[in-house]
């Protein structure tokens, strides 16, 4: 895979990881909770879809060559990118109101 191909699959995944909470009723897409997932959940479950998706990230940057090192700015700009990823999902689930 070349490198730009990967940074396009690490974009696509992270759009799809940041709208998964919003947009289901199970946890991490498969786990069925018997009171369903408030916002508190949504939002633990969208930290941890980052981690995931920032490990595959990390996994397809060694598999490419030497890993750069990065600083808390990294960390901050790819935390804020993923929060934009989210808003769609986020706007569904609680500012959309259908119209009848």
């Amino acid at each position: 895979m070349t490198q730009a191909a990967s940074i396009w699959l690490v974009l696509l995944l992270a759009f799809a990881a940041a709208n998964l909470p919003f947009l289901t009723q199970r946890l991490l897409g498969v786990v069925r909770l018997p009171r369903g997932k408030n916002l508190a959940t949504r939002l633990a479950e969208l930290v941890l879809m980052y981690l995931i998706v920032g490990g595959i990230g990390l996994l397809l940057e060694r598999r490419a060559g030497q890993i750069a090192p990065q600083g808390w700015e990294f960390y901050a700009v790819t935390g804020a990118l993923f929060l934009t990823f989210a808003f769609p999902g986020f706007v569904w689930r609680y500012l959309y109101k259908p119209r009848h």
